[in-house]
């Protein structure tokens, strides 16, 4: 890789800043000044420093966000928060994008990365990936409703009409006085507002909505609201499967 490359792919300006920053004699390659910009450095094998820090350089970057309502899952919008506009500077700079999407209104799990292919795997419809989901219902869930929920059901609106792939509805609890109830429900696919539209097919309304679970990768119970974190490596690896 060339160094001005790996310089601004490690957040330390623009192709441009580098260029001066080495010609200005700051970096420092297996401990020899280097002010060539096109210089070739394997980021993996080379001591590459600038101001005597080490740079490490990491082609790929996986996080977990703890989604808020009111940002949406995009990289960028000229009128709503997004996603990215929760990450730190120095995590911008590979470029990652939200994998998959959660409504404006919806909380919970969302991974970020610029491995396209790990994206692809995730969001494939051939892959039914589990999607898993609490949520609080405006309306008595019954049985009848786990069982079509099961069954698939048919959702249609002005653009389209399609069957769901079966979907696994569990009532944690139902509150018959307030007329709500809770439920975790898991889907293998990610059309427009689809838990909502199921709920909605059978005469009944999503109030709240999180993601807690995609694949393998479940949601950190301890990761605040609108805070991230990065993968670990056996949460990474488990995805991967």
């Amino acid at each position: 890789m060339r160094l001005d490359k790996l310089l601004a792919h490690t957040g330390f300006g623009t192709r441009k800043e580098v260029k001066k920053i080495i010609k200005d004699g700051y970096i420092e390659v297996n401990e020899k000044t280097i002010k060539n910009a096109g210089a070739k450095v394997d980021p993996d094998k080379d001591d590459v420093r600038i101001g005597g820090e080490r740079i490490y350089y990491e082609e790929f970057v996986y996080f977990m966000l703890n989604k808020p309502a009111g940002v949406i899952s995009a990289t960028e919008d000229f009128v709503h928060e997004t996603v990215l506009d929760l990450l730190e500077p120095a995590d911008l700079v590979q470029e990652p994008h939200p994998v998959g999407r959660l409504d404006i209104d919806t909380e919970g799990l969302l991974i970020l990365t610029n491995d396209g292919q790990l994206t692809h795997q995730l969001t494939s419809p051939k892959k039914e990936i589990d999607k898993e989901y609490y949520a609080i219902i405006r309306g008595l869930v019954t049985d009848e409703d786990v069982k079509t929920f099961e069954g698939g059901l048919l959702l249609k609106d002005q653009e389209e009409e399609f069957k769901t792939l079966p979907a696994k509805l569990d009532i944690l609890e139902v509150d018959e006085e307030a007329e709500t109830s809770e439920v975790r429900v898991t889907i293998h696919e990610g059309k427009f507002h689809q838990v909502k539209r199921m709920f909605e097919a059978v005469g009944k309304k999503v109030m709240y909505l999180k993601r807690e679970r995609m694949h393998t990768l479940e949601l950190d119970e301890h990761l605040p609201l609108g805070e991230y974190r990065r993968l670990t490596d056996e949460e990474l690896a488990s995805l991967k499967v």
